[in-house]
């Protein structure tokens, strides 16, 4: 898919903020959704979305939106170098299918990094749900109000 295009109210993320598949949640408020990316590149890899934004990609974003979102991933990240103790933290957002976009929602990666430790290619394993369980669970324990 292009940077153009319209919302397709279809797309996996919307279907997870309107409940109808089941995510393992970090957290929430009225306007983001935190969490877990079955096909994690590595341990504690999050996912921030947005709940009320029609944005396909940053590009389409509302600069409100953006601002609520970038404060999210933040808080999400604090969080999850408390909880796992990284070397490193990869946040990423992708715009557009050449540019590795899958989902045609705004998002972010969260994607903690250790030394020594390569990153997995996303996608190529479903994680174990307990194990995302505890994770988010972790992850949740260390967040700052």
């Amino acid at each position: 898919m292009s940077l153009d295009g319209g919302y397709d109210d279809g797309n996996i993320f919307a279907k997870i903020v309107r409940g109808e598949i089941p995510c393992v949640r970090v957290w929430e408020d009225e306007q983001v959704l935190v969490f877990m990316d079955v096909f994690p590149q590595s341990k504690g890899h999050t996912l921030v979305i947005s709940k009320t934004s029609k944005a396909r990609n940053l590009l389409d974003a509302e600069a409100k939106t953006l601002g609520r979102m970038i404060g999210a991933v933040q808080k999400t990240a604090r969080a999850v170098k408390a909880a796992l103790n990284p070397d490193g933290l990869m946040v990423s957002q992708f715009n557009g299918a050449p540019a590795g976009q899958t989902v045609f929602h705004l998002h972010f990666h969260i994607i903690p990094r250790w030394d020594n430790v390569p990153l997995g290619r996303h996608g190529e394993g479903m994680a174990d749900m307990e194990d995302l369980k505890a994770l988010a669970a972790q992850i949740a324990a260390r967040l700052e109000a």
